[in-house]
């Protein structure tokens, strides 16, 4: 059964993959396909955490009902990847169209080199935020 679910996994990752593939092969748009490997990548995420917390709320004598670990804990630990994970993402994103305006202004104009750098060190703040903000949730545990 564990051999079906991570076949079942992979073949969700690697089939938008093959129509991007094919697409961009034949000459077409590959956006469908990259729609496609976005949506099946996300679903993979949540059956992953599914099943992940049904195997540890009904692990009666593993590692995770030893250690003393429940479900409102596995969901904080969810929630702390998720913060950083997300908050790292929209820092870089922050990040890069940043840093090209501060090159794209500092081209122009050398005097506006320490007005670019507190913009680009602002985007980076979203990404410490999220970690800081992680930290607090971890901490609330146990």
């Amino acid at each position: 059964m564990e051999y079906l679910i991570t076949l079942v996994l992979v073949l969700m990752l690697v089939c938008p993959l093959y129509i991007i593939y094919r697409r961009k092969v034949s000459g077409k748009k590959v956006r469908g396909g990259l729609i496609a490997n976005v949506f099946s990548f996300f679903a993979l995420c949540i059956l992953l955490s599914l099943f992940s917390i049904s195997n540890t709320a009904m692990a009666a004598g593993g590692e995770a009902a030893s250690a003393g670990y429940t479900i409102g804990d596995g969901m904080a630990f969810l929630s702390a990847a998720l913060v950083t994970g997300l908050s790292c993402i929209g820092g870089g994103v922050a990040v890069s169209a940043a840093a090209s305006a501060a090159l794209g202004a500092i081209s122009e104009n050398d005097k506006v080199f320490g007005k670019a750098l507190i913009f680009v060190g602002l985007a980076e703040g979203v990404a410490l935020y999220g970690v800081l903000i992680s930290f607090q949730i971890l901490s609330k545990i146990g």
